[in-house]
């Protein structure tokens, strides 16, 4: 992958609908050689699909909440059971594995501040192994972004 992929890539993450023809102006190509190298990307996997950005809110869940996990014990058993059973969490956007005092960390999506005591009790509680839960609350948003950085020179 080159500079000329990166700008690709950084300008379908600003806008996936825009059209080829758009594209090649945006990254200083012609058309065909940029749909070839659009689907060069698509094939190795980098580019792995397209998706549409949601205003969480006005979908009607509107409280983002950062949970850190710590499991009761580390067997492969029992990280293999919690990640298996937290991937069929829908309301889990993402789940990290983490270095330091908690072992992973989930961003949630849901309603309201009851709609959380439903998913910890419900969707959390029923998952074996779990020693301890620690839940951030997001009141504001300071950057968001998917557009991935220029690599720096």
């Amino acid at each position: 992958m080159d500079g000329k992929d990166q700008r690709i890539i950084r300008a379908l993450q600003r806008d996936g609908r825009m059209t080829n023809q758009d594209l090649a102006a945006k990254v200083n190509l012609s058309p065909s050689p940029c749909l070839r190298r659009v689907k060069m990307l698509e094939q190795s996997g980098i580019i792995k699909g397209y998706s549409v950005d949601i205003d969480t809110e006005a979908y009607g869940l509107g409280v983002t909440v950062f949970v850190r996990v710590s499991l009761a014990d580390h067997t492969d058993s029992t990280v293999k059971q919690f990640e298996k059973d937290i991937e069929r969490v829908d309301q889990v956007m993402e789940c990290y594995v983490m270095t330091g005092a908690s072992d992973y960390l989930l961003r949630v999506v849901v309603a309201d501040l009851a709609d959380y005591e439903k998913f910890v009790r419900r969707k959390l509680h029923p998952i074996g192994g779990i020693a301890s839960l620690d839940s951030s609350f997001v009141y504001g948003v300071v950057k968001k972004t998917n557009v991935l950085p220029a690599l720096i020179d």
